[in-house]
């Protein structure tokens, strides 16, 4: 009874949602059930139901044990709805689900939620400026990148410094910076980032790129105070003073002791509902319809706690600056009104944290279109944010650092040198030529020897070589490759014509010897006396 984890990519509330109602269908206890002195094959009580489907969505790591029996019933009442169940008598649709034991059985066939069908996104190109850039005034679709071919002697002109010979140079300074290319390149790098660290070869399912704003980039980044809380220029768009002070009272909730303003029975619970009606009655959640697929996305990284946390840090860089300083200010009151041991239960039969995730979750993640496991899927969301809040609505270093430096580069100056122009040249585009498989093994077999088959003839025909030299040379070949060395010499008679034997002179016979034959030996007599 588990579920399998389903990562990032588009579409992942439906697989969700598919994969959930296959596994409630194939593996949920039927049995025999009396009802009304009748008796029903395969079925089962809502209650059991109930019982059943929570402790696979509180063991599921795609939802975890936060999930309440409330949330579980609420989905139950869609799956009646979308007649994934029915009741006993083949009633659904229009039926109400309730906790009970009412009995319920599966119907013959169940049908799966398909795939929405969302418009093709055009895909947008990373465009950052380069030197020989139009000037200003002129389009920006397409912003190049250069390529610059060096050879040695470019190479030589620009290093010269090092060893002391500058010729003559000069500064060209690269065309100035619009405003527009800066925030070209913030989005256009955010999402590189984003699209790196979610797997995806495109984020064109997940989101709209056109919809993204580079200006609420830079606002969120910059514009921020010393507690990291985004700053708005429009105060029309602040939360209304009795918010804010209703949330500051809550966040800063003091002991009995230390409270000096009046308060009557029940005035933290009072306080809280005003709270929660406010956010409740948003036109949108606080991040967005725009980007719902987006965070559902990020949702699949939850077990590499890292990189969720560093994917939530860029998704939250999209968000509108005033939607980012209300899920701020909501988030750091959640936090401490969990955290705060005085404050008294804001509500009968719940926890405090389950309560805060219960009433917020819908005014943080909701779709503009139904997903019927939006309240299981925020609340998962909520309660990731409540436990890393203070790093996720951070501003990611390692991306604004990254950009930082690209856009200086981009305005630093150049060194030219005379005729360096004359070396810089755009690389050729080069094609393959498709070859046929005959040819590929020819070219396999035969294309390395026929060079070696080359350099042998080289040694045989030099002329300055000595035969003991050459015999020396010819041995080591004979030895690293001997099969193009068999193939020059098949036969010992072959190798034996490239030194034919010269004919050995016969002695010649001294002179005197031929004069004076050789004659025995005759004592003589002694002259001794």
């Amino acid at each position: 009874m588990e579920h399998r984890i389903v990562g990032p990519g588009p579409y992942r509330a439906t697989k969700l949602w598919n994969e959930t109602v296959e596994l409630f269908r194939a593996r949920m206890p039927l049995r025999k059930h009396r009802c009304r002195f009748k008796s029903y094959e395969r079925c089962f009580t809502a209650a059991e139901a109930v019982d059943w489907l929570h402790e696979l969505l509180r063991c599921s790591q795609n939802f975890g044990p936060e999930v309440t029996r409330k949330q579980t019933v609420q989905l139950l009442k869609k799956f009646l709805k979308n007649h994934v169940i029915e009741d006993i008598k083949g009633k659904w649709g229009q039926e109400d689900f309730e906790d009970n034991r009412h009995l319920y059985r599966f119907p013959p066939s169940s049908p799966l939620k398909p795939y929405p069908k969302k418009p093709a996104y055009q895909k947008d190109v990373i465009k950052f400026p380069e030197w020989n850039d139009p000037p200003p005034g002129t389009s920006q679709e397409n912003i190049p990148v250069r390529p610059v071919v060096m050879n040695s002697e470019m190479w030589y002109k620009r290093h010269s410094i090092a060893i002391g010979e500058v010729p003559a140079c000069r500064l060209v300074y690269r065309r100035q910076l619009t405003e527009a290319n800066v925030e070209e390149i913030w989005k256009s790098m955010t999402l590189a980032y984003l699209q790196k660290i979610l797997g995806l070869e495109s984020l064109e399912e997940v989101l709209d790129i056109q919809l993204v704003n580079s200006k609420f980039i830079i606002h969120n980044v910059y514009s921020v105070s010393k507690q990291g809380v985004v700053i708005l220029d429009d105060k029309s768009k602040e939360l209304p003073h009795w918010v804010l002070s209703a949330m500051k009272c809550l966040a800063n909730w003091p002991s009995c002791s230390d409270l000096k303003q009046p308060m009557y029975l029940g005035f933290e619970k009072d306080v809280f509902k005003t709270i929660a009606d406010y956010y409740g009655h948003l036109k949108e959640p606080l991040l967005t319809f725009h980007l719902f697929d987006a965070f559902v996305s990020v949702l699949g990284l939850l077990q590499k706690e890292k990189m969720a946390i560093e994917a939530f840090q860029i998704c939250c860089l999209l968000l509108p600056p005033e939607n980012r300083r209300k899920l701020q200010l909501l988030m750091r009151m959640m936090t401490r009104i969990c955290l705060n041991k005085e404050m008294p239960p804001l509500c009968d039969g719940f926890g405090t944290r389950t309560l805060m995730v219960q009433t917020f979750s819908r005014c943080i993640l909701c779709s503009k279109d139904e997903v019927d496991l939006d309240e299981l899927l925020a609340a998962r969301l909520v309660t990731f944010l409540m436990d890393n809040y203070e790093e996720i609505l951070k501003v990611p270093l390692a991306l604004q650092t990254s950009i930082e430096e690209r856009v200086a580069h981009l305005r630093r100056v150049q060194i030219k040198y005379p005729g360096a122009d004359m070396d810089i040249t755009l690389s050729a585009p080069s094609f393959c030529r498709q070859i046929s498989p005959e040819e590929f093994e020819y070219q396999r077999a035969y294309g390395s020897q026929e060079p070696l088959a080359a350099l042998l003839e080289e040694v045989i025909t030099d002329a300055k070589l000595s035969n003991k030299e050459k015999k020396k040379k010819l041995k080591q070949f004979q030895k690293s490759y001997p099969e193009v060395y068999q193939e020059r010499f098949p036969t010992p008679e072959s190798e034996a014509l490239l030194f034919p034997e010269k004919p050995k002179p016969k002695p010649q016979l001294l002179t005197w010897a031929l004069k004076n034959p050789f004659q025995p030996f005759q004592r003589t007599r002694s002259f001794r006396m």
